[in-house]
């Protein structure tokens, strides 16, 4: 069959509030046109981020009811354990909130002043809890990951010839660690091969540097590598995604990505030194070991699904949906981040607008209009978010799609609404920011439309 239709049933639905454009306006106005101030309810269709925002399955509230509530050594956390070293093999598994809980354990106690964290692309948390420990957050992602029209399968490898010279031109003792994210969220949701993750591997190895990823979206990745890498097809997502976690020391992930829950995270050690350091600082800021600061219902959700999002009919489903929005775009001469990305499509906003230069935020004059035309919420992902000494190599709008939330009519409303845009995109002004904090402005700051 030619339909990919979604692997489940829709069993609770609810309500979204249909919106004027006056309605829109004001609230774009009170929210001084940053969409992260956007009350939910003002929004027909959200697709600001895929963290946290998916529907759980019917297993997975059963599993929420068998939560339990103890303080330590709760059953709870022995399942969402076994579950975690089924899949990875990594013996040191803390439970956090959420993935930038990981990220700040991990740095803290691995970074120090005048430290390089070499990544393919750090993304926006992971960069400020990098430098938040004094360290640089470098970047060194293949030059054919710096260009959007590019085509290249695996647009995240990490460049190994820059990760070499890095060694080379500071010495080991400058490089706590180096870490990959899979998939590469920054660079428009891009897998990294096998072959790169080893080649990554191999480097670290040579060098006595520990090797960790940043695996919220480990599945996705893994199935672009049975989808891509030549010598994968024919083996199954579970044994791709356990070679990925073979290859490295640890790893932290936001479970509101490919753990399919609304809140949680995971940071994943095989060092019993580094991790009791970990443990000491999770039990000193987020909770005992056994649950870090979640409830048992969350271990529960969590350990669920975990094992839901290795379901190749669900991987399937979720990577052509994604696929299905960029072809509608591109179809109508939108230009996107090619090919398509996993859990997002990333409509490329200097070509969208190539009338608005990077210094005026084209990303979320997009974004902005977008929400005008239609209640959609996306997120812009360039100079506003990464603008710093740096521009970023791309100005980039991402539309995240929620895991098994939106049927194919709102991706088709999506598309639709986006091509209204396109067609009067001379229209669309510049931004300035009228008010921001020094660390990820994006999030809070304010903004005006130029005259």
């Amino acid at each position: 069959m030619k339909t990919v239709i979604e692997p489940f049933r829709i069993k609770v639905v609810e309500p979204i509030q249909m919106t004027s454009p006056e309605h829109r306006e004001a609230a774009l106005r009170e929210a001084g046109f940053n969409l992260f101030r956007l009350h939910a309810e003002d929004v027909l269709i959200d697709l600001l981020t895929d963290s946290g925002t998916g529907a759980m399955s019917s297993d997975q509230w059963s599993a929420i009811m068998r939560g339990d509530e103890s303080y330590a050594g709760a059953t709870s956390y022995f399942h969402f354990h076994d579950r975690l070293l089924e899949i990875t093999g990594i013996e040191h598994i803390l439970p956090t909130h959420q993935g930038r809980a990981s990220e700040r354990i991990l740095f803290e106690v691995m970074c120090k002043p005048g430290d390089i964290v070499p990544n393919n692309n750090h993304f926006d948390t992971t960069r400020a809890n990098v430098e938040h420990s004094g360290a640089k957050a470098l970047d060194l992602v293949i030059d054919e990951g710096r260009h959007a029209e590019s085509t290249h399968p695996f647009k995240g490898n990490m460049d190994i010839a820059k990760l070499e010279r890095l060694f080379e031109d500071v010495g080991r003792e400058k490089i706590p660690l180096v870490m990959l994210t899979i998939t590469n969220n920054s660079g428009g949701g891009q897998p990294v091969s096998l072959e790169n993750i080893r080649a990554v591997r191999a480097v670290c190895d040579r060098h006595g540097v520990p090797f960790f990823l940043d695996a919220c979206r480990f599945a996705e990745n893994a199935w672009f590598i049975k989808q891509r890498e030549p010598g994968q097809s024919n083996r199954s997502v579970r044994e791709i995604v356990r070679e990925q976690f073979d290859l490295c020391d640890g790893a932290t992930i936001s479970a509101k990505k490919d753990g399919l829950v609304n809140i949680g995270g995971v940071l994943l050690m095989r060092g019993h030194a580094i991790a009791q350091r970990a443990s000491n600082l999770l039990i000193l800021t987020e909770g005992f070991v056994s649950y870090g600061g979640l409830a048992g219902r969350d271990l529960e959700a969590m350990a669920q699904g975990f094992e839901e999002v290795l379901h190749e009919d669900y991987l399937h489903y979720r990577i052509y949906s994604t696929g299905y929005l960029a072809a509608k775009l591109r179809d109508a001469g939108i230009a996107i981040v090619e090919p398509a990305g996993g859990h997002a499509v990333y409509v490329d906003a200097s070509a969208f607008c190539p009338h608005i230069p990077a210094n005026q935020y084209p990303g979320q004059a997009v974004a902005v209009a977008l929400y005008r035309e239609a209640g959609i919420r996306t997120c812009e992902i360039g100079t506003v978010m990464f603008g710093g000494e740096t521009p970023p190599a791309m100005e980039l709008v991402r539309y995240a799609i929620p895991r098994r939330v939106y049927t194919q009519s709102h991706i088709d409303y999506v598309a639709e609404a986006t091509i209204e845009v396109f067609k009067r995109r001379e229209t669309l002004k510049g931004m300035r920011i009228t008010e921001a904090p020094p660390v990820l402005r994006h999030f809070t700051a304010r903004f005006a439309e130029l005259e």
